[in-house]
């Protein structure tokens, strides 16, 4: 396992606890909890494939708008997580690509470097790979699979969940600035894509997005 793997294995195993704090969040609403949880945890993974810690904000800040995106997807898709014959067929062409670029480059390939090579944005790119993942079964043994085991994670507090979600946050940002933020992170487009659509230039949506982030970080870290 590589040093990135490493650091994206433990981001996953370090912050299960924001899955089970925004699962809850949607009790109640008509879908089973085991598929709210299981919808979060694939968000989480691709929070942790795509994050970028020199931006310099919390991985949770950035997690949490992904893993509730994911889960919301449940109730926009009408039931559980599915996945369709052609995106399994996608996946496992990414995944040949993938295994034939790290052969070449003898290395882990980034999302970033996949997603340009198979020609889609980074958010396809990580669905893909999250796809092609085998299923992990959390509640048994890999050999018998009868023995269960508990994960530690922290009690799920309503209060720390609104905390972290972006959603009362981005209220607060001018129409414009909440924009740019849900083109960047939500949509995946690039600095210069997003400035083709506010009539910027890239270097002020740089320049824009990071005076963004550092209010969002403030704010959510109050």
């Amino acid at each position: 396992m590589t040093q990135t793997q490493e650091k994206q294995t433990a981001l996953v195993n370090d912050n299960l606890g924001l899955v089970h704090a925004c699962a809850n969040r949607f009790r109640g609403r008509g879908a089973e909890y085991d598929d709210l949880f299981q919808a979060g945890c694939v968000g989480l993974v691709k929070a942790a494939k795509n994050f970028d810690e020199s931006r310099g904000f919390a991985f949770s800040t950035y997690a949490v708008p992904v893993i509730l995106g994911e889960i919301k997807r449940i109730f926009r898709d009408g039931g559980a997580v599915k996945v369709g014959r052609t995106l399994k067929e996608k996946a496992r062409a990414a995944l040949r690509v993938k295994e034939a670029l790290e052969t070449e480059l003898q290395r882990e390939v980034t999302v970033s470097e996949l997603a340009d090579k198979l020609g889609v944005d980074l958010h396809e790119a990580a669905q893909l790979l999250t796809v092609s993942m085998p299923v992990i079964s959390l509640t048994s043994d890999d050999e018998s699979e009868t023995r269960q085991f508990d994960i530690p994670v922290p009690a799920p507090d309503e209060a720390l969940t609104d905390r972290l979600s972006l959603h009362t946050v981005l209220d607060t940002l001018s129409e414009k600035d909440r924009t740019l933020i849900c083109l960047r992170y939500f949509d995946g487009l690039t600095q210069t894509a997003v400035a083709n659509q506010l009539g910027m230039s890239q270097v002020q949506v740089s320049r824009r997005e990071k005076v963004i982030l550092t209010e969002l970080r403030k704010k959510l870290l109050a």
